[in-house]
């Protein structure tokens, strides 16, 4: 058993809740910037006592409307600047935010809203606004539903006039510490979600200390994050918090088809993602130099960064020839890069899987810093990080100071803080099974090094077995796998067979750019080319490179290219990309079956 901890460099106020923070920033940052408001294609700034002010008013509607200290109220949306008003305005009304993904079908909807109890919703669009009323049948306790898009803000700003301040004051002051701020659902990859508690307390020991240890990404007044992460993921809503808590300006994207336009326009110090979304930055940037007839500079040039970064862990760092090179591609190719993302990029930090080394390495070479984390709902976002002075690519960094990461005998990751989750909402037996012992069992397999540096290696509930007898956890292979252009998700199967196999779906949007370059009939897919001689060596070497991560005992011996990929609808992932195994086992079982059906001499199914 190891465990490792870092003190706290912020101290959680004894009472209080997340709404003293601006009100804090009205008195001590009153012409600060802390959210971009986009009004069609211009962003306008909305200063502390402006967005106090717009808060205070979206709060009095509701409370004018019967929303009690205490009550759930779902907010389902797209990430806008109205999610962080209206987040925001319900705690002032001393009430608790239920965030619903706004992909949720009627059934998740129903589930979500019932099980919490809501008593109002506030969705986005048409579609929302169906979904509840499909349910509202089985929603006794809802009373009130608003609609973004048809101006919920101002119906409750009207509503609310007569409200007197003094009234939102003392709901705003309902809620102490220990209280709950939210009741996130778990989009947990079997069974239906649970509701997680995060207090404000959570938010206080996550938020400030997240901030302290990171200050050069959050220096109020110079840096600026664009958020485009589903905000009602945990992790959308830590970059919420956290830049009001600094604060630094904070700009929300609904569409991210138009990121690229939106990263031109807000021009962001810092963005947050999955490592899905580094990749497709890496291979679109690879696919148009190709396209251009450049693939062989920026290939030398993808090395010239990695090679860079890599030395800067050395102890004498980068050679004279190194950085010569290196100042030769920032000119032709780094720069450029950096432009795409808006010019002032200067960090991103990336959760939810490994991004893996060669990135990490590649993006820090180009001149921003991926810095990797690790968390669950259940840790109120991120639990351990990667500081920018002393980054360990590879791993996903240090405990939250004030908190502890152990792990235990059998490899799971245990978790203690006051930045956890106080419970599973109206269900004692999952929350004394998770919080056993004052511990966090995570479900994650994980080592910790010298220095404390965490490195997760698979999920304890998805350890497949051979029949051979071999212990493998898919997610090593499958990050290595599915970081190949080509692939947009892979699956490791194998549990009880008699070699570890995989299902493998192609990334849609580069499929069309490597077909046309290889001269492949215009409008082919995955069904068309699934078995292209040319398609499955390309994806038989992403296989490779996955395999090179294991023994051989553990490499993937057969896979299969899909005809379709895994969806959120058809219910194979949740809205944070995690692969719902069961699901995918079930609706490919044919694809699974015909692995093993083949000679077992190598290659794919």
């Amino acid at each position: 058993m190891r465990e490792f901890s870092l003190p706290a460099l912020y101290e959680v106020p004894s009472d209080g809740n997340l709404t003293d923070l601006i009100r804090r920033n009205a008195v001590q940052h009153p012409d600060v910037a802390v959210v971009g408001r986009k009004v069609g294609d211009v962003w306008t700034d909305v200063t502390s006592v402006e967005f106090l002010a717009e808060v205070r008013a979206a709060a009095k509607g509701l409370i004018a409307a019967g929303v009690s200290p205490g009550d759930r109220v779902a907010l389902m949306s797209r990430t806008r600047y109205e999610w962080v008003l209206l987040d925001f305005a319900i705690w002032s009304a001393g009430a608790v935010t239920v965030p619903v993904y706004e992909t949720s079908s009627a059934e998740q909807v129903s589930w979500i809203l019932s099980d919490s109890g809501a008593v109002a919703a506030i969705v986005e669009s048409d579609a929302h606004a169906a979904a509840v009323e499909s349910v509202r049948g089985g929603l006794p306790e809802l009373r009130e539903v608003w609609q973004i898009e048809s101006g919920a803000v101002d119906h409750l700003v009207a509503t609310g006039a007569e409200v007197p301040d003094a009234t939102v004051d003392e709901r705003s002051a309902v809620a102490k510490a220990d209280d709950p701020a939210t009741i996130v659902y778990t989009s947990g990859t079997t069974g239906r979600p649970k509701g997680c508690v995060l207090t404000h307390r959570s938010f206080f020991a996550e938020c400030g200390n997240a901030v302290e240890r990171l200050k050069p990404l959050f220096r109020t007044g110079e840096c600026s994050v664009l958020l485009f992460l589903p905000a009602a993921h945990v992790f959308g809503r830590l970059v919420e918090v956290a830049a009001i808590m600094a604060p630094i300006r904070l700009g929300c994207v609904a569409d991210i088809r138009n990121l690229t336009d939106d990263l031109a326009t807000f021009q962001p110090t810092l963005i947050l993602g999955v490592p899905r979304v580094f990749e497709k930055v890496y291979n679109g940037a690879r696919s148009k130099a190709q396209a251009d007839g450049k693939g062989k500079i920026f290939d030398k040039a993808a090395q010239t960064a990695i090679d860079y970064s890599r030395a800067m862990d050395g102890a004498r760092g980068p050679s004279l020839g190194l950085r010569i090179k290196h100042r030769i591609f920032d000119k032709l190719v780094y720069s450029k890069m950096r432009a795409v993302l808006g010019g002032r990029i200067e960090h991103a930090i990336s959760g939810g899987a490994p991004l893996g080394e060669r990135l990490g390495h590649f993006f820090r070479g180009v001149g921003f810093t991926v810095l990797e984390g690790y968390g669950l709902t259940e840790s109120c976002a991120a639990t351990a990080f990667n500081p920018p002075d002393r980054q360990k690519i590879g791993t996903v960094g240090q405990p939250l100071p004030g908190s502890v990461v152990r792990i235990a005998d059998d490899g799971e990751v245990l978790l203690h803080g006051e930045h956890l989750f106080k419970e599973y909402w109206k269900n004692p037996e999952a929350t004394a099974e998770a919080l056993a012992d004052g511990w966090f069992h995570t479900g994650d397999i994980g080592t910790l090094d010298e220095d404390g540096y965490l490195a997760i290696t698979g999920r304890k509930k998805e350890i497949l077995v051979t029949a051979g007898g071999k212990n493998v956890a898919p997610a090593v292979i499958e990050d290595r796998i599915r970081a190949h252009a080509l692939v947009a998700e892979c699956m490791v199967v194998g549990d009880g067979r008699p070699f570890v196999g995989a299902l493998i779906t192609l990334d849609e949007e580069f499929l069309g750019r490597w077909a046309a370059g290889r001269g492949k009939p215009a409008g082919a897919t995955a069904a068309t080319l699934r078995d292209d001689p040319e398609l499955l060596a390309e994806v038989q070497r992403a296989v490779d490179d996955g395999n090179a991560a294991v023994s051989k005992a553990e490499s993937v011996r057969k896979f299969r290219v899909l005809a379709s990929s895994f969806t959120e609808e058809a219910g194979h992932i949740t809205p944070s990309l995690k692969l719902k195994r069961n699901v995918v086992a079930k609706d490919f079982a044919d694809e699974i079956e015909a692995i093993y059906r083949t000679d077992t001499s190598g290659g794919r199914g």
